[in-house]
This record gives C-alpha cells, structure tokens and sequence, in this order.
C-alpha cells in the first residue's frame, strides 16, 4: 500500500490544510510542511530499501521494483495500476523536496486564503506524483490532467500582476488552455491505441504492459506517437508550443514558479521516456531527427530571448526553455549515456531553477518590482542574497562541480556518437548560458546604483533552504553515482527500444 499512499498523503494533507485555516492561519502551513515532509521522507525510504536494478525491457513483461493493482472500472479494462522504477523514485524524492521548499517559500508571501491556497499546491503536488507512478493509461491521463486546475488556481488567485495588458487571469487561463488543449489530443491517441488494440486482440485494457505489445501500422504508429508527443511538447515546452511559459512564471506566485520550473516540466520528459518511446519506438526512431533540431533550435531560442528580458523571472523562465531542451535531445539520442545525463539534467535543472525563483521571489518582497532595469548596485547592500544568487547563476551555466554540469557534459558526450553536429550545436547553448546568466548578475546587482536604500539580506529560513539546494547541486556534481545507479536499469530498457527500432530502420 506504500505506492497509494504516496499519492493520498498530499490530498488528504490539502484538505486538512484547507479546514485548518478555520482555527489558524499558521496552521495550514505547518500541516503543508509536515504532508510534504512526510512524502519526502517516504520517498528517500524507498528510494534507500527498493531493488532498482529492475524495470521494463523490451521482450518481456514489465518488471517493477514496487507495484500495486486494483481492478476499477473492468468493463473498460482500466484499472487502478501502480508501478514504481528507478527513473519515477529520483521525480518522487525531487517532488517531495520541492514541495517541502515551495512550502517555506510561501510562508510569508501568502496571507490571504490561506488554507486554499495550500490545498492547491498540496495537490498539483498530488497530481505529479500520481503521474509518475500510474501505469494504466487512463489513470495516468487522469493525473496528467488533474494537475492543472488546482494549478490555475494558483496563478489567478495568488499570482502577481505583470507588465501592462499581461494579468494573471491571462498568464493562468493561457497555461491552462495550452495543457488542456494537448492533454485532448493525447486523449484520443490512448483512446485509439486502446481500440486499435481492442480490433487486433479482442480485449479492451488501458494496461501498459498489454499496449506495449499491441501491433501498429506504421501510418497509425506515427499519428499516435505525435498524439502523444503534442502533449508533452506543449508542458516540455518546445518551441513553438512554449509560449504560456514565461506569462505563467512571472505572474505565478514563487511557490507556483517553484513547482511549474522544479517538476511539473519534468512530467513532460517523464511521459515521453515512459509512454512515447516505448509504446511507439519505430515511430520515434523516424520522429528523431525532427526531435533532435527541436531541442538545438529551444536551446539557442530560449538563450537568445534571455538576453532580450527585463524582468528577471522571464529571464530564468526562458532559460529554462533552453536547458530543457538539452533534455528533449538527450531522450531521442538513442544513447544510454545521453539518457541518463537527461535525468542528472532534470534533477539538477529542477534544484537550480527552484532556487533562482525562490531568490526572485526574495529579491520581489524587498524591492517590489522584477524589472533589471530598476535594480542595479545593491551587491554591498544587501547581504547574502546577492553572492548566493552569484553562485546560482554559475550553477545553471554549467558551471564544473555542479550537477547542471554533469548533465549537460553526459548528454553532449553520449549524444557525439550518434548525432556529432547535433551535440556541436547544442553545446553553443552553454555558451549563450554563461551570457545570459552573467548578465543577469550583472543588471540586478552591479553598476550604478538606483537609491542609497539598504535592503533586508535573507532571513535565516530563506538562507536555509537556498544553502540546502546549493549543498545538494554540489553533491550531484560531484558524486553523481547514486542517481545514475539508480536509473541505469530504467535508461537501459528504453535505451533497448529505441535501439532496436534504429536497427529496423537502417535495415528497411
């Protein structure tokens, strides 16, 4: 029962949080951070006691390192199937300390609806973790869609107003039409793979480990595949489909940024080496090239529109387009190498982006505008912030002994192999990264300054959980062994699909 409570401990700990706040308005908080506590301790458990050295292969039925089956709705062959892999503990532990941060992080900035405002984030937290471990179909599509209104609600109800003509009932209902729209189109990509399945076997499942043996045309293969993929692309986000991203983060609140940028990107990486690959290999394999020049032109994009940004959140939120599309190239490389580089990447990513928005967060409360243009010369006026913002910075340009560089180098180094000019391309990214990042440090606390104001520095709270994250950066820089043990078994297995669908390729 350990894989259920996963997920029923933030919805049970939302509603807690949402009655709580008729006796407290501290209340709700505390009880958020202990759910999430609890969730993220759970988390590091199985993470210490589970066997990861088993996942799906091609060839043989999926094999699990935890799992739990429940029939729900067997008319339709949907059932209540949860399963977990080395590749969905390393997003649960990085969802339940995020979801500890964006907790504190919130702590002083929400004052109003209180309780609401916790059972939102408690269950776009949920949401996730349902996401990483269903593995019936219908059920993952039921996660995949429930994160998004509790979601909304967070950016509407307690998101900043931005620049002039851009609210944030328009950055929320912008995310929200976006996700929803592909979400569709992913709906009736599982509901033809399932009736596909249903004409060919006679038997009607939205099981995974039934779909990954169902026969396809390859017409029908690459429809679905790309059905699939529209999905993903969209919460990814690729470019072009990228555009409710920077609205959505300089208008969220920093708990809502913490979130967006630290893990619900990563649902999207998640589905794609999950569900696309290993569903629709051969159509992948075809789709790669294309996947492949999607990732090289979000890197340089995302980098090339940093540079153009005046508010600072915009700023990291296009820098996140560009690193995550490292990602994208690493998932259809057909590397191993590259394939667990994109986990070290994502994880780094997820530390590195929360801790900049946290610290845009801080920066917000004391100056109380997000324009560079209006910052400049506080680096002597502000203690700690600044020169923890410096470090950062270095970290999210791939600076060495970080795990943003350890990411960055596997992908590039397992992509050379199979796609050279891809991986020259990409590693242009890293260039533009020092670029925009130095700029960034450069704007908001150097030069002239713009008052003789001496600012708050961080409070002890504040400095705990960013000296946290630096400490974690460092670690996975450093000793990156753990999570690439861990999600060797899980890389290997798509790894094997994606080859063999290559082969078949090449051959014809």
């Amino acid at each position: 029962m350990i894989l259920p409570w996963l997920i029923l401990i933030p919805f049970i700990g939302g509603l807690l949080c949402w009655q709580g706040e008729r006796f407290s308005s501290t209340l709700p908080r505390w009880i958020a951070l202990l759910t999430m506590s609890l969730l993220f301790g759970l988390g590091l458990w199985l993470w210490a006691t589970g066997d990861f050295t088993l996942a799906p292969a091609p060839g043989t039925d999926p094999v699990w390192a935890e799992e739990f089956k429940v029939q729900w709705i067997e008319r339709f062959g949907v059932t209540i199937h949860l399963a977990l892999d080395g590749l969905s503990i390393l997003m649960i532990v990085l969802t339940g300390l995020l979801g500890v941060l964006s907790v504190l992080c919130s702590w002083r900035e929400i004052q109003n609806r209180v309780g609401f405002f916790h059972l939102n984030l408690m269950w776009i937290l949920g949401g996730v973790v349902g996401v990483f471990l269903a593995i019936d179909l219908f059920l993952f599509f039921f996660f995949w869609e429930m994160m998004l209104v509790p979601m909304y609600f967070l950016i509407a109800l307690w998101g900043h107003s931005g620049s002039k003509g851009k609210t944030r009932i328009t950055a929320a209902t912008k995310f929200f039409i976006f996700t929803q729209a592909s979400g569709l189109i992913m709906l009736v990509a599982i509901l033809a793979l399932v009736l596909v399945n249903y004409s060919n076997t006679g038997v009607l499942t939205f099981n995974y480990a039934d779909l990954l043996k169902a026969e396809l045309a390859p017409g029908t293969e690459y429809l679905l595949m790309l059905g699939f993929f529209a999905a993903f692309a969209v919460k990814f986000p690729v470019v072009p489909v990228h555009s409710w991203l920077p609205d959505a983060h300089a208008q969220a609140p920093t708990a809502g940024s913490v979130d967006l940028a630290g893990i619900l990107l990563k649902t999207a990486a998640y589905g794609m080496i999950r569900f696309a690959l290993p569903l629709f290999p051969n159509a992948s394999a075809e789709f790669a090239p294309i996947a492949h020049w999607l990732g090289v032109f979000a890197i340089v994009y995302g980098a090339l529109l940093s540079f153009a940004q005046t508010d600072i959140k915009r700023l990291v939120a296009y820098s996140s387009v560009s690193h995550m599309g490292f990602v994208l190239i690493a998932i259809y490389s057909g590397s191993q190498i590259a394939m667990q580089g994109a986990v070290v990447q994502m994880i780094a990513h997820g530390l590195s982006a929360a801790a900049l928005f946290i610290l845009c967060g801080q920066l917000y409360e004391r100056l109380h505008t997000r324009d560079m243009r209006e910052m400049g010369g506080i680096w002597a006026r502000m203690p700690y912030l600044p020169g923890v913002s410096l470090f950062f910075a270095a970290a999210a340009l791939g600076l060495p002994g970080t795990g943003n560089f350890v990411g960055e180098f596997l992908i590039l180094v397992g992509a050379f192999k199979n796609i050279p000019w891809i991986s020259v391309l990409a590693a242009t990214g890293l260039v533009f990264g020092s670029v925009y990042s130095l700029i960034m440090i450069h704007r908001a606390y150097f030069g002239p300054a713009k008052s003789e104001a001496v600012y708050e520095g961080l409070r002890s709270r504040e400095l705990i959980m960013v000296l946290g994250l630096a400490g974690l950066l460092i670690l996975l820089g450093v000793y990156p062994q753990p999570v690439l043990d861990t999600s060797a078994a899980s890389m290997h297995g798509v790894h094997q699909w994606l080859d063999s669908a290559v082969n078949q390729l090449v051959a014809r």
